[in-house]
């Protein structure tokens, strides 16, 4: 089968190659899928770029991609909640990637029906947004109903699903973005609007109770006084913690290197009586019904740049890597 490959870990003139693989294995608990289109996310340019290498340790030649959504073929034996024809989406699990393919095998516990309201296109633009989101605003921050929360670079992929998420929860929500981009983050309702290139979120913002922190260390230790005492902090982009470590299953060595990164910000976090968390979005079947549950009952929208054909996933990935799409970009595969 087609798919685009990794050969070896380099920067952004390393383009992925086009070429045929095997067709995947499926176990006894396992899911064959017919892809029909593949989310496109930084994750896959920091991947290939080599950037998450100690801790997601993936041996080139490998299938790059970490969103599907496609019809299922074939099931294991022991797979009882799909059956071929199904249509379906996932963010499949960190140690078997590869959506940037015609084809792929999914555990059944990653994989959930597709929102019956959306096309092929739109359901692959959520599931490791969605689930990133869902994981920092509900399981780690426990965000509910009259908190404020401070959501970094509203327009992007993880940003745009974010803002519609808190706002169901009935948080109070603000984000930074440009002022082209303003009126998008408004009506996913956002209700504090701060242009980052004319403003200062730390002048505008007091006494948060959540961040969802998303870009550099400069913002990350911003962010910290924008938050009141008893406040969390969630970073989906570092640095690592000790429990990261522990979750993927490194050897132990790694801990200490994670505690080490981490060291600076946490203290200054105590000093503030701020919890800081990083995470790093699993797989969760389960969660992405619960958000299929939102998107089919009109609480979350997908928001989609630009589609790009199967053949340009290279030049999809370029566009991704300027920072300038607005919402998720996306693979039309089939």
């Amino acid at each position: 089968m087609r798919a685009f490959i990794v050969d070896r870990y380099g920067k952004s003139d390393n383009a992925l190659r086009a070429g045929d693989v095997p067709e995947p294995e499926v176990g006894e608990h396992d899911v064959l899928v017919q892809i029909h289109a593949a989310g496109v996310n930084a994750l896959d340019v920091k991947i290939r770029d080599g950037e998450f290498k100690l801790v997601l340790p993936y041996c080139p030649p490998f299938v790059l991609g970490n969103d599907v959504a496609g019809v299922v073929i074939r099931v294991g034996g022991s797979v009882r909640r799909f059956q071929p024809g199904d249509e379906v989406y996932a963010r499949p699990d960190k140690d078997r990637i590869g959506t940037f393919a015609e084809r792929i095998s999914i555990s059944e516990s990653d994989l959930a029906l597709k929102p019956e309201r959306l096309t092929m296109e739109e359901a692959a633009a959520i599931p490791l947004v969605g689930l990133t989101a869902w994981q920092a605003l509900v399981e780690i921050a426990g965000l509910r109903e009259g908190q404020k929360v401070f959501i970094q670079a509203g327009a992007g992929g993880v940003g745009t699903f974010a803002i519609q998420l808190a706002k169901h929860l009935g948080a109070t929500v603000a984000t930074t973005t440009s002022a082209a981009n303003a009126d998008l983050v408004r009506r996913l309702g956002a209700d504090v609007v701060i242009d980052y290139r004319e403003d200062d979120f730390e002048t505008v913002l007091r006494d948060y109770d959540v961040v969802l922190h998303s870009l550099d260390d400069e913002t990350l230790r911003k962010s910290l006084r924008v938050l009141k005492p008893g406040g969390k902090l969630v970073s989906i982009s570092g640095p690592p913690d000790a429990a990261f470590a522990r979750e993927l299953g490194r050897p132990w060595f790694l801990r200490p290197v994670m505690w080490v990164l981490s060291h600076g910000v946490r203290k200054a976090a105590r000093r503030r009586q701020i919890s800081y968390s990083f995470l790093f979005m699993r797989a969760n079947g389960k969660q992405v019904g619960e958000i299929t549950s939102l998107i089919d009952a009109g609480v979350i929208t997908p928001v989609v740049d630009r589609i790009f054909p199967f053949e340009s996933t290279n030049e999809a990935l370029a566009y991704v890597q300027t920072g300038r799409a607005k919402g998720k970009v996306v693979v039309k595969v089939r």
